[in-house]
């Protein structure tokens, strides 16, 4: 079984981007700190709530692309409700709102990625695409890669893959 929200000392270095999460993020998603995910991944569902095209550039390694736009709901019908599921996108916005699905669909062990996958590569943990391991991100848009403080880490988008 998956821990509940993490302690606000986990969840990121940049008080400016604790910040602005503060400000986009509901908290109707309990959040999973990057540390207690690196811990369990093996353990739960990770859905990647991004686009396809930004899946495509690099993802959380074992997740599986949900989407956000075309978020089927019904293709966890298969899904037992009590699995426990990590959802994330670039910060958290998108997979907070796909948790919500989640959970209204009745699924009990929802949790949302603090910080989403920037936050996962700021901590230094290995993204992948299609070919294994890569140094790439795919940041969604120009003002929220400045949310991406790894320098082992470049910024690309689906024809730059």
């Amino acid at each position: 079984m998956m821990a509940a929200s993490c302690d606000n000392s986990e969840k990121t270095e940049s008080t400016a981007f604790n910040s602005l999460l503060q400000l986009i993020l509901s908290d109707s998603v309990p959040t999973i700190s990057v540390t207690e995910l690196s811990r369990i991944c093996e353990e739960v569902t990770i859905l990647d709530t991004r686009e396809a095209e930004e899946y495509n550039v690099s993802r959380i390694p074992g997740s599986v692309h949900a989407g956000f736009d075309e978020f089927d709901i019904t293709k966890m019908d298969q899904t037992p409700k009590n699995t426990p599921i990590v959802v994330y996108c670039s910060v958290g916005y998108r997979s907070e709102k796909i948790g919500e699905k989640l959970k209204n669909a009745g699924f009990q062990n929802v949790r949302n990625l603090y910080g989403g996958i920037f936050e996962w590569v700021n901590q230094q943990q290995t993204v992948v695409n299609d070919d294994g391991p890569t140094n790439k991100i795919h940041p969604y848009g120009i003002f929220w890669s400045t949310w991406i403080n790894s320098d082992k880490i470049t910024t690309a988008y689906a024809d730059d893959r």
